[in-house]
């Protein structure tokens, strides 16, 4: 009996060194052109990640979401509360003017 194969978006990414990209760099955009994801490491850490470019805002959000940088359950947002107000007449603007100098 044959092994099964398991296909997964984790099985498309490859794992390349900053200096290996360097000299690998015309090959590395070909295989993101053609669909795989290469995050780019720094002593072993990731540190950046090529991915195809896509179309339409939708499609980038799913690659996103697949790759684990952003997780969305599809909802639309709550608008969001200031973090505070500023007292007085005084603006944000003229704070941060007074704080500059």
């Amino acid at each position: 009996m044959e092994p099964q194969v398991i296909k997964c978006s984790c099985m498309r990414e490859k794992r390349v060194g900053i200096r290996e990209l360097k000299t690998t760099l015309s090959e590395c955009v070909r295989e993101v052109k053609a669909g795989r994801s290469i995050v780019v490491t720094e002593h072993g850490r990731p540190v950046a990640r090529l991915v195809p470019e896509v179309a339409s805002l939708s499609d980038r959000v799913e690659a996103l979401r697949r790759a684990g940088a952003i997780a969305w359950s599809g909802r639309r947002l709550r608008s969001a509360q200031p973090a505070g107000k500023v007292r007085g007449k005084r603006t944000v603007a003229d704070l941060l003017v007074e704080n500059r100098e």
